[in-house]
């Protein structure tokens, strides 16, 4: 689709530019026009002209790819609603008639899965919403906030040991993208701990900040965190685009982000919030 965009493009462009090189011509030799100042303004009308058919040429393709993926996405979206359902209903029956603790640790797996596929649900929501520019902003408790996913990460991570520090703190904000925000840092924190199983999470004078005590960062490293597909070590999962939605969501909604870090010490975030961000 897009290569067939861009020969046709190509083409059009060519023959305007030729036809309009054509008129010139004919116009200085045939027609003797000296004036340059009207051939300056017949030029420019048919640049315009010109303009308005590739754009129509370039978008219009463009937005009816974007509006049939759109289309897609809300009808799976639909889709998915009902499994999900289905899947949180029957887990919670279950539940009532197990017994043994060997049973109900296989039932918290699938649950933890469930949940996590609910969260991606949740994404795809929040993604179309972003596309459509729907307004997502709310009032959100961030230290209930982040208490929840720290409830929800302990499931996946249970060697790791969480120690929570969180005074009161309301914002109004997108609250599906601080989630975002709150899941990559405290995943990259956990990623990067190696020996270390700790990570500290304080939440104090409008400030989060999420401590680790893993494998740090060199002032070089530092420098390229934020850039798409970076990773500091390519052994890991994922694919480099964490921290770029962290600092385009931060930049986006005034939020000052700082990481300090030091060679086998560890990496300390800080999301800074605005004091006008409340309500």
């Amino acid at each position: 689709m897009f290569r067939n965009l861009r020969i046709n493009i190509f083409i059009f462009y060519l023959l305007t530019t030729s036809v309009f090189l054509l008129l010139l011509y004919y116009a200085v030799t045939f027609l003797h026009i000296q004036n340059i100042f009207l051939l300056g303004i017949i030029l420019f009308f048919l640049v315009i002209l010109s303009a308005v058919f590739i754009s129509k040429l370039a978008v219009d393709p463009l937005m009816l790819y974007v509006r049939n993926l759109q289309n897609l996405s809300k009808e799976t979206l639909h889709e998915l609603n009902l499994p999900i359902s289905t899947i949180e209903t029957n887990i919670q029956l279950l539940k009532k008639n197990l017994s043994e603790d060997k049973e109900k640790k296989r039932l918290e797996r699938i649950e933890s899965a469930s949940l996590m596929l609910k969260q991606r649900y949740s994404e795809l929501d929040y993604l179309i919403k972003m596309q459509t520019k729907q307004e997502i902003k709310e009032q959100v408790r961030v230290d209930v906030l982040v208490q929840q996913r720290v409830d929800f990460l302990e499931k996946i991570y249970p060697n790791m040991k969480f120690r929570l520090q969180l005074t009161q703190y309301e914002l109004f904000v997108d609250k599906i993208g601080l989630t975002k925000v709150i899941d990559n840092l405290i995943d990259n924190g956990v990623k990067y701990s190696a020996d270390s199983k700790v990570i500290e999470i304080e939440l104090k004078n409008s400030i989060l900040c999420i401590r680790d005590y893993g494998i740090g960062m060199d002032k070089v490293e530092l420098l390229a965190i934020f850039d798409r597909y970076y990773q500091v070590n390519s052994d890991m999962p994922g694919f480099g685009i964490g921290l770029n939605m962290v600092k385009r969501f931060c930049d986006e909604n005034d939020i000052e982000l700082i990481f300090n870090s030091n060679i086998n010490q560890g990496t300390t975030v800080k999301l800074k919030f605005k004091e006008k961000q409340e309500r």
